[in-house]
């Protein structure tokens, strides 16, 4: 068994792999990963109350654009959209051939030797790559190693990312991010439809914007409590869709204050709506704060696809959002680029990305 001070850490500040690490076999947690004063989870309430805890709604994509209950469903997605900022998505139309057999590259992958991920690694002063997140000196690291990269548009993959990976993972995250794609353009042109956007204008910023994954592994932990697999956050993204690869759950929801537990249905994909969408419908919809929790006994796998406007576009608050509601913007107008610098640049710490952009009483919309 190793303790704190046998682990071989790579610098002050990181390790060449969480997963790495618990072959170590550890029995305490490297002070680098220790998150003390974690918001508990709400995991049940007193027998005694009758209330239970809320679900996460869920959104049958078949009834949203076919069938006679069309207008019933975007209602619906209106309403959770605004009320909850994320949703199990059922029925979604990828093939379930090809996400099991995702499920099964993604996992042939991780456990590949390291020193053939390492081919991938995260270099220095960038955040694409694999291995441990790199995080602000202020934040310790996370319980977990991804991969993350930028897959659209294509000039912009790194060359020893994407065209380096095995041809077989290659190929089925090539078909997989096609489907994503049709699947996510047409969730937000659904929302923008329930929000009385112009298709257009939603056309205009997101069709071939920029899209990027993240697949990650979070290995099982003996402290579980200690650590989190990924800070409380916001995603920085029009939307993001989320798969569980292989069945152990992890993410939360910080809903009304309070963290609630996911439990994933069968074959359903995880939605959530990032920042930008927040920010477009000038807080109309909520982008919502999540965190990742690691098990005891089993490792987690999950990939997240994350969907942004074009990297020329702006953002700000749409002016049919403000006309309909009479209201002054909210969100200040900022560059994507730049609004993405900044994303990369904080400490994750709840949605605090999304309100340094917040307009404060008495502020204009100032650039």
């Amino acid at each position: 068994m190793a303790t704190m001070d046998e682990v071989d850490f790579l610098s002050t500040n990181s390790v060449l792999s969480v997963m790495e690490l618990t072959k170590k076999r550890l029995t305490t947690i490297p002070h680098n990963y220790i998150c003390p004063d974690q918001e508990p989870i709400l995991s049940g309430l007193s027998q005694d109350c009758d209330a239970t805890l809320p679900t996460v709604p869920t959104i049958d994509m078949e009834k949203l654009v076919i069938g006679e209950t069309i207008d019933i469903e975007l209602d619906k997605l209106h309403s959770v959209c605004k009320a909850w900022g994320l949703f199990q998505l059922v029925n979604h139309g990828v093939s379930l051939s090809l996400v099991n057999k995702l499920n099964n590259e993604i996992e042939e992958f991780f456990k590949l030797p390291l020193e053939e991920k390492m081919k991938y690694k995260i270099r220095p002063g960038d955040v694409e790559g694999y291995g441990t997140v790199p995080r602000p000196k202020a934040q310790n690291l996370d319980w977990g190693d991804r991969f993350y990269m930028t897959i659209n548009p294509i000039h912009k993959r790194k060359p020893y990312l994407f065209p380096e990976l095995p041809s077989s993972l290659r190929n089925t995250l090539e078909s997989y991010f096609l489907e994503l794609q049709k699947l996510a353009m047409t969730l937000m042109e659904l929302m923008g439809k329930a929000l009385k956007i112009d298709k257009r204008e939603m056309e205009e910023l997101f069709e071939d914007g920029t899209r990027s994954v993240r697949m990650t592994y979070y290995p099982p932990c003996p402290q579980p409590e200690l650590v989190v697999g990924l800070p409380p956050h916001s995603d920085a993204s029009g939307i993001t869709i989320l798969h569980q690869v292989n069945g152990v759950e992890g993410l939360q929801i910080k809903k009304d204050g309070v963290w609630l537990p996911v439990s994933f249905l069968p074959h359903a994909f995880v939605v959530n709506v990032g920042d930008i969408m927040e920010i477009l419908s000038n807080g109309a919809y909520t982008s919502a704060e999540h965190r990742a929790a690691v098990n005891l006994e089993k490792e987690r796998i999950s990939i997240a696809v994350f969907f942004h406007p074009k990297s020329e576009a702006e953002i700000e608050p749409l002016k049919s959002q403000l006309n309909a509601t009479q209201s002054p913007p909210l969100f200040r107008r900022i560059s994507v680029e730049d609004f993405y610098k900044d994303t990369f640049s904080r400490v994750l710490n709840g949605k605090t990305n999304l309100e340094y952009l917040r307009i404060k009483t008495g502020e204009g919309n100032t650039d």
